[in-house]
């Protein structure tokens, strides 16, 4: 069976070939189609097209009407103000190509696969070894995971990377407190605060991270206020670099304890994280120097005050001097600058990317841009082989600010992402009667609504901008939520469990309604939709479209009854399909988004 072609390509066909037909010289031209609240849909291109030819344009887009052909797509077109066309389809038109999607045999409703696969290397989720993940690591793991998703379900060859940071100064730093204090590591706390010596026999993700995030805090501060605990720990730094045994088992329980506790987040945020994905930049440590030798060698990089640097001609500081991108320092330790111009290098020659996608905070976005600007003039990038961070704004409270706690904390992730379930699960419970729920299922539907919440939140925000993080707004039952489109899901179910014998089929001698022709030219739109989401980068219009569906369905509801005696047999099945359609668009779409959907609520 091949591809299902959308309503909008198959117009488009239509307006070129009479077009062209119309006006020779602009075969292949494009007539701008757009979908419209006049019509169905309207083109715009005849104006630009006929100042081109010098011709009228209102007298080429009369010609163009006179040669569409009409009846089995396209019900009416006209002419309308300067030139520009309005074009409405038929009712058989649509149901034609719902029920193509509906029994697309790959189960992809139709959705096509890019023109031009690549392979991308996704840079997301970064936590740091040894520390709590906090509010700030939530938006890059949850864009990176949509776009990771996206981008796979059109046919992308993606490749995770979860960069970590598990390399540097303050793990010669902990490792060197930790050989001063062997015991520190095993003390666990106990509810009133006082440390024990007991051992449990299995430690959760959150108390090994708890343990090493005190364990980190202590070895600060004796770093801070001791030069020669400060200087062992430099010292520490080197045997660490040099591969010491001892040092590099320590260092590895670090490690090993960390991915504990971020397997528990990632779980938390409902997201797979594959052990393999993790790179850190301990991963890098053997190409360091080779990066360095052939940035020096190529003149990418040159030597200013003992270091190795690379300049541009428009980063300048305050005082107008160029401010450089240090890649190894003068003591000879190495800058974040090497790690990541070494990671591009394993990423293009090694994983053989053509896209490098980095979900990095805006705030370092200059880092980015001179780290990719150094790549290129070394040859590593190009125009075949691109790298692009998308930059992503901050969390913020319901002040304004940026989200912290009432102390002036930064806020711990998992204590986020546990409100949320309270508070969704609440909201579940309120309806759990009505519907017949069990307990199970609150608990259950609890998360995935809490979870969900979070993650729409953040989702239905273009990534660039910040958002703030309002619990009451994000569990609603009404407005932009991922609540609302979980029930609406929901709805659907219920509705097809009731339907008894009917079935969903097809009719496409039917008349439609107008809010069966608005929910079904919206769903028509879910394939181009997708593929522009997966070209951009940007998950909060796949948010945006699943919206707007769930927005057409409530108002179907409203004025079309599904199950009802009063309907013939076949309006029932026909609207059937409508609503089928829209529950398994709805469920595919916020899979995508990494967000599920309860069949009851």
């Amino acid at each position: 069976m091949p591809p299902v072609t959308s309503l909008t390509a198959h117009v488009h066909q239509r307006l070129s070939a009479a077009l062209t037909a119309a006006l020779p010289e602009t075969a292949d031209a494009d007539p701008l189609l757009r979908r419209s609240d006049r019509a169905d849909f309207q083109a715009n291109g005849i104006l630009a097209l006929a100042k081109k030819a010098k011709a009228n344009p209102r007298e080429l887009a009369t010609q163009v009407v006179d040669r569409v052909v009409k009846g089995d797509l396209i019900e009416d077109i006209e002419v309308s103000g300067p030139g520009f066309l309005n074009i409405t389809i038929t009712d058989r038109a649509i149901v034609e190509t719902l029920a193509a999607r509906a029994t697309d045999p790959a189960d992809r409703l139709g959705v096509p696969f890019t023109d031009h696969p690549g392979t991308t290397v996704v840079d997301y989720a970064q936590p740091n070894v040894a520390k709590e993940m906090h509010v700030g690591h939530l938006r890059s793991a949850v864009i990176g995971d949509a776009v990771t998703k996206i981008l796979r379900f059109v046919g992308e060859t993606v490749v995770a990377r979860h960069h970590i940071g598990d390399w540097g100064t303050q793990f010669g730093m902990l490792i060197q407190y930790l050989d001063e204090h062997p015991h520190e590591l095993d003390h666990r706390s106990t509810d009133d605060g006082t440390a024990t010596d007991e051992v449990p026999s299995e430690v959760t993700g959150e108390e090994a991270m708890s343990n090493l995030d005190r364990l980190y805090k202590a070895a600060r501060t004796h770093f801070d206020s001791d030069e020669e605990f400060k200087t062992r720990a430099r010292r520490r730094v080197v045997d660490l670099q040099a591969g010491e045994p001892g040092t590099l088992a320590t260092w590895q329980r670090f490690v090993d304890e960390s991915k504990i506790y971020f397997f528990s987040v990632f779980e938390k945020l409902d997201m797979e994280i594959q052990d393999a994905d993790i790179v850190g930049e301990s991963g890098y440590n053997d190409m360091l120097d080779e990066t360095c030798r052939l940035l020096e060698e190529k003149g990418v990089a040159v030597r200013s005050e003992g270091a190795l640097c690379v300049f541009f001609d428009d980063v300048l500081g305050p005082d107008g001097k160029q401010v450089p991108l240090i890649v190894k320092k003068s003591d000879g330790g190495y800058g974040y600058a090497a790690t990541d111009l070494s990671a591009i290098r394993n990423r293009v020659f090694d994983l053989k990317a053509d896209t490098l996608l980095y979900v990095v905070d805006a705030r370092q976005s200059l880092h980015f841009k001179m780290v990719f600007e150094a790549a290129r003039r070394a040859g590593w990038l190009n125009e075949d082989t691109k790298a692009q961070q998308l930059a992503f704004g901050t969390v913020l409270g319901k002040d304004g600010k940026p989200f912290k706690t009432r102390e002036g904390a930064t806020v711990r992730l998992v204590d986020l992402l546990d409100e949320a379930v309270d508070r969704a699960t609440a909201v579940v419970r309120e309806k759990a009667e009505k519907v017949g729920l069990t307990e199970e299922e609150i608990v259950e539907n609890g998360r995935f609504v809490g979870i969900g919440a979070v993650k729409y939140a953040d989702l239905s925000t273009s990534a660039v901008r910040d958002y703030k993080f309002d619990l009451d707004q994000m569990v609603s039952l009404h407005g932009d939520t991922s609540v609302y489109l979980q029930y609406a899901y929901a709805r659907i179910q219920s509705i097809l469990r009731k339907a008894g014998d009917a079935r969903p089929l097809a009719h496409p001698e039917l008349a439609l309604a107008p809010a069966e022709r608005a929910l079904g030219l919206h769903l028509d739109q879910f394939g181009e939709l997708l593929l522009d989401v997966a070209a951009g980068y940007e998950p909060h219009k796949l948010a945006s479209y699943l919206y707007q569906l769930a927005s057409h369905l409530t108002t179907f509801y409203d004025q079309c009854q599904v199950l009802s005696d009063a309907n013939p047999k076949e309006v029932v099945e026909n609207r059937l399909l409508l609503v089928d359609l829209t529950a398994r668009t709805l469920h595919q779409g916020m899979a995508l988004l990494g967000i599920r959907t309860p069949d009851r609520l």
